[in-house]
């Protein structure tokens, strides 16, 4: 269902046109957002044989980087970059999913840890492959291209001051 034109070219037509400043700020953060958009949607539907969301998957794919398979759920909420509200309605379907359990941390009793199930493990490597398959939904993008976009984008997060 594509459209005859451009929507964010006639967005940036309509901000100079009325004179609303910063046109080419806003055409790359609506260029970004539907970016995000398009892959996200790809990305996801990849992942629905599963049953999981990018959310999910992140998440398993993080706990099945970690020593024991299992991390904090604070810690989790900071690598992840999400709200600890997030984490934890994203473990609580993990778990009712049987792809993660729920652990009291062996040495801080206010701490949680969640640690992947051998189904987790399982998932979490079935799920990868076919994100692999559709390359994350950048396949059409050549490496240099791909290389190019990450340094720009990288750049633009180390200036909002997430990370470095």
């Amino acid at each position: 269902m594509g459209l005859s034109f451009d929507p964010i070219a006639e967005a940036r037509r309509q901000w100079e046109q009325h004179d609303l400043g910063a046109v080419d700020a806003m055409a790359a953060a609506t260029s970004i957002t539907r970016a995000h958009q398009i892959i996200l949607g790809r990305i996801n539907e990849a992942l629905k044989p599963f049953g999981l969301t990018f959310s999910r998957f992140e998440a398993l794919t993080l706990l099945s980087f970690a020593q024991d398979h299992s991390l904090p759920l604070g810690k989790m909420g900071e690598r992840l970059m999400v709200h600890p509200t997030s984490v934890t309605n994203t473990i609580d379907r993990l778990e009712a999913d049987g792809l993660v359990r729920r652990l009291p941390h062996p040495a801080d009793r206010r701490t949680t840890l969640a640690q992947l199930t051998d189904e987790g493990e399982t998932m979490a490597r079935k799920a990868s492959e076919a994100l692999k398959d559709i390359e994350f939904g950048l396949a059409e993008l050549k490496p240099a291209e791909l290389r190019s976009l990450e340094t720009d984008i990288s750049k633009l997060r180390e200036r909002s001051g997430d990370f470095g």
